[in-house]
This record gives C-alpha cells, structure tokens and sequence, in this order.
C-alpha cells in the first residue's frame, strides 16, 4: 500500500494539515520523497503503518490523552512497560475525573441561574450579570 498524503489523511479522517502538524510535533515520521523523473516523483509515500500509526494518534486523542501524552506512549509501544502505560492512563482518568467535577459544577450554577431568571421578569436578568466583569 502507497498512499500520498491526501489518501493518507483520508483513511484517518483528518485533513493534510493535522498530519503535518503531528509531523512536526514527532508523533509521525515524514517519508522521503520518491525519486526519478517523471509523473509521480518527488511524493512521499505512506503505507499501511502510517495508517496504523495516524489511527492509534486519533483513538489515543478521543480517549483524551494529550499529544505530549500519545508520544509517550507511541514511545512505550515499542517496548513492554505495561506498568507506564496504566500510569499514563490512570493520570489522564484523574484529568478526566477533575473536568468532570468541574463541569458538574458549572452545570448546577448555571441551572440555578437559569431558575432564577425564570422566576422573576423583572430587572437584570441574573444569567447575564453573572457573565459581568
């Protein structure tokens, strides 16, 4: 399998764009371009591994892990450090816990707002003057 990077981005379901960019974050490598004269040449070419790679980067980022923690552990999965990879994911499940938390939060007192308003027609309404400075 030969894939410019347009087939590339397309079987990863992103744009050329976000593969350059992890490109430049290190997260995938950059082929060298074909050589020769002619239709064709100076592309690069990927195949099934970038495919393989460009997917494990989209799956790791819906599970919520950074692009610095995806590195780690494209890094780790060379190796065997199970033990490093469920500290990675336990890290991320705590992130996770704690923007949960907030958003909880954020939800009560907005619907508290959002009662408030609703009970009275009259003067500020209390939605808008919590957004005030």
């Amino acid at each position: 399998m030969q894939l410019t990077v347009g087939k590339l981005a397309a079987a990863g379901g992103v744009g050329v764009e976000t593969i350059r960019y992890y490109q430049r974050r290190g997260l995938m490598g950059t082929p060298a371009r074909s050589g020769g004269d002619g239709w064709g040449a100076g592309i690069r070419r990927y195949d099934a591994e970038d495919v393989r790679r460009l997917k494990f980067i989209r799956a790791a980022q819906g599970a919520g892990f950074t692009l610095e923690e995806i590195g780690e552990l494209l890094a780790l999965e060379a190796g065997d450090d199970r033990v490093q990879v469920r500290r990675l994911a336990r890290r991320r499940i705590e992130a996770l816990d704690a923007r949960i938390a907030q958003m909880t939060e954020t939800r009560a007192a907005l619907a508290r707002l959002a009662d408030q308003c609703a009970a009275n027609d009259k003067g500020p309404c209390p939605i808008l003057a919590a957004f005030e400075p």
